[in-house]
């Protein structure tokens, strides 16, 4: 068991190593801190620190540095989050505030996070096999291409543009978007993949016919709504991991492949058990199943119209936990309200 006092020099290690990344030794615990003890005291609760390994000599006559051990019992024991300044609640604001449909709205949300963490940060899209189509709008462009934009009721819009070959009149257009709006709108996302396929089975259209550019538009309405059914996330401030590259003992490689691939993050986002306020955190070795025993990360929930998901931020382990953590709960809480607000708009 580790002192109430003993948490309180831990607590001293960590903000004087984040802030130095120095080892940090008695002594300068002593001038930098106010305990009121000895140098010789420090240096005891350090020693019992040390045997319960949560600090460590990178060097033999060197100070002290967390372990990730040290990190989690630092984290498991903040008593409170640091409240975020007037500038970066505004800098949150100036960002996520203003129209966009939910592509954007989480483009902009990664940014805001990059900007006042200075780590990568992470967004996790909502899951939209639950939402409803709520319009299919066709567009044509001219040489026989079409535009085709599908909208669910959560806010997600895709547009996408295929070749149909030919030119149709108004008459015509009315009578395609009403034959897809008959086949999708109001349906489920999962729904209206089962009734696409189902149409698909019984349909054998004719070359160069108003059938064939229907069914090949029904297609690609097909493989968008695919993709709103999978996991997805939105990424920014993979170059952070380059400018704290001495954070990590070895490459920074997995963590790049990691970002690229997203597959592994999602799995790791999923499991993180958040705590009574939404918040988890993920550290060091705790990630040796994922290859990222090097990283930590934090992430809070947000709500998207009863769908769960996450934002937050990977970096390494020496980061500044409480303000991070802090970021990513107003991050996602300004998240939420915004995507609530434009709920209720509609």
């Amino acid at each position: 068991m580790v002192s109430e006092r003993g948490l309180q020099v831990l607590r001293a290690i960590v903000q004087d190593y984040v802030d130095t990344r120095e080892p940090v030794g008695s002594k300068t615990i002593v001038e930098r801190h106010a305990f009121g003890v000895s140098a010789a005291t420090i240096r005891n609760d350090m020693a019992l620190l040390e045997d319960e390994e949560l600090i460590a000599a990178p060097h033999t006559s060197s100070g002290r540095v967390p372990t990730d051990k040290g990190y989690r019992v630092f984290v498991d024991h903040l008593s409170e989050l640091r409240p975020l300044s007037a500038a970066q609640r505004s800098a949150i604001s100036s960002f996520l505030e203003g129209p966009g449909d939910l592509d954007d709205v989480l483009v902009r949300t990664v940014r805001a996070l990059t900007q006042l963490t200075g780590q990568v940060a992470i967004v996790q899209y909502p899951s939209f096999a639950r939402a409803h189509v709520s319009h299919v709008e066709l567009v044509q462009l001219g040489s026989g291409r079409m535009l085709v934009i599908v909208v669910t009721d959560t806010g997600r819009v895709s547009q996408r543009m295929t070749f149909v070959g030919a030119h149709f009149d108004d008459d015509d257009l009315a009578r395609m978007r009403a034959e897809l709006g008959t086949l999708l709108v109001g349906r489920s996302v999962r729904d209206g993949v089962q009734r696409i396929d189902d149409h698909l089975l019984k349909t054998a259209p004719a070359p160069a016919s108003r059938d064939a550019a229907i069914a090949a538009i029904i297609r690609v309405v097909a493989e968008e709504l695919e993709e709103f059914r999978q996991d997805r996330l939105v990424l920014a401030g993979s170059a952070n991991l380059a400018r704290s590259e001495a954070d990590f003992r070895g490459s920074i490689y997995p963590l790049l492949e990691a970002i690229e691939e997203q597959v592994t993050i999602l799995k790791l986002m999923s499991e993180m058990v958040a705590d009574e306020h939404g918040l988890a955190a993920s550290i060091g070795r705790e990630n040796d199943a994922f290859g990222l025993g090097e990283a930590s990360v934090l992430a809070s929930d947000y709500d998207a119209t009863g769908s769960r998901a996450r934002v937050g931020v990977l970096g390494p382990t020496r980061m500044d936990y409480p303000t991070n953590l802090a970021a990513v709960r107003a991050v996602a809480r300004y998240l939420t309200r915004m995507l609530e607000e434009d709920e209720s708009s509609r």
